[in-house]
């Protein structure tokens, strides 16, 4: 008895013109399709038929096999049927044929006006379904929040202390450090073009207003977000992923109450701090550069900043603090909750959140610095 392995299979090609004959003998199996498959390749585009009346034993790869064959001769414009073949075989062939993707042809396919007009409207529909479930979201965290007042042993203290480490605390040390820079660059840029028209002491008052309005509490945001946006995103839709939400609200738990109230609520509480540590660091950067390169001593540079900055910079730039931190945590808890149940829409929401978080914290800060200037502040 034969052994299917060392089984061989045959290709007899008659040519008759205008049209051919080839016949298919043997085992067209896995184990014999390497060498049936090449001879099958080379033949070149003519009206073909394929027989497959000696054919012992056929599986899924040979049939592959005839059926590309098939397809090829079919798509050049040629005539390729299949005579010879059993009952069995035939069904097999036509659930391999069933199961082989079809390739559209898009090459010369032109987008028109209507279907650039359409891709807009799509992207107008859902950004504006995106910001509509933000809304949703602010609205159940205001609600739970509200609750949590009234009702304060439903509140998790244990899970806010938590978070509030997470998000505050662990970000202390890259937050000071990105801060510091920050101010060690404004001084040094600012002391090279200032010195041109030697006014090398208002360089303070350039730290001052860059770090104190702007700089600080956006970069901490941005940090902020890359970090914590990531965070919510990869703990809430991990949870999704294992089904473990459903469990919680099975138990009758609420989990607005459990996981978006304290990390909104970290949120809000420690961007504030952050924000506050980030103008001191940028302010101490600054004074050691504008020492360093300038000669204004620590003493000169703190009677400038006192002098020349009001504290109205001050409040200009800690009013923006808690919106960031609504948008960032409003962010990672919806595109938790979007997660799929698989890990690529997990890795795919988590980027989304990120990304969707620093460009929303950047957006608003756009949007008041309009505002404060047409208020005059």
């Amino acid at each position: 008895m034969q052994r299917e392995g060392t089984a061989s299979a045959e290709v007899a090609v008659r040519d008759g013109g205008e049209s051919r004959s080839v016949v298919l003998s043997g085992v067209l199996t896995v184990h014999t399709l390497g060498a049936l498959d090449a001879e099958l390749a080379a033949l070149p585009a003519k009206d073909t038929r394929i027989d497959m009346s000696s054919v012992a034993r056929l599986d899924t790869a040979g049939a592959w096999a005839v059926v590309t064959l098939q397809r090829r001769m079919t798509a050049a414009g040629k005539r390729a049927e299949i005579d010879g073949a059993d009952a069995h075989q035939v069904d097999l062939l036509d659930t391999v044929g069933n199961a082989i993707p079809e390739i559209p042809d898009s090459q010369n396919k032109q987008t028109s006006f209507a279907d650039w007009l359409e891709s807009v409207g799509r992207a107008f529909a859902s950004g504006a379904t995106f910001l509509m479930e933000l809304s949703g979201f602010l609205g159940i965290f205001l609600s739970r929040l509200a609750r949590a007042v009234v009702h304060p042993g439903e509140f998790r203290l244990t899970a806010l202390v938590h978070h509030c480490q997470e998000v505050g605390l662990r970000a202390v040390p890259i937050v000071s450090l990105m801060a510091f820079l920050i101010g060690v660059v404004l001084a040094f840029q600012g002391s090279a073009q200032l010195r041109q028209f030697g006014a090398e002491v208002f360089v303070v008052d350039l730290i001052a207003i860059s770090i104190l309005r702007e700089l600080g509490i956006l970069l901490t945001a941005i940090i902020v977000a890359g970090r914590t946006a990531s965070a919510f995103t990869a703990a809430i839709g991990s949870m999704k992923m294992r089904e473990e939400i459903d469990a919680m609200q099975t138990l009758g738990i609420d989990p607005a109450m459990a996981l978006f109230v304290p990390r909104i609520l970290a949120l809000l509480l420690m961007l504030p701090i952050l924000g506050l540590i980030a103008n001191i660091a940028g302010l101490l950067g600054g004074a050691i550069m504008s020492w360093i390169e300038l000669g204004i001593s620590p003493a000169m540079f703190r009677t400038r900043l006192i002098e020349g900055t009001g504290i109205s910079h001050v409040v200009v730039g800690m009013v923006k603090a808690p919106v960031f931190a609504l948008i960032i945590g409003l962010v990672g808890c919806h595109a938790g909750m979007k997660v799929g149940g698989n890990a690529e829409s997990l890795g795919r929401m988590t980027s989304n959140a990120v990304v969707t978080a620093i460009f929303a914290v950047i957006v608003a800060d756009a949007l008041f610095s309009i505002l404060f200037a047409q208020m005059g502040v």
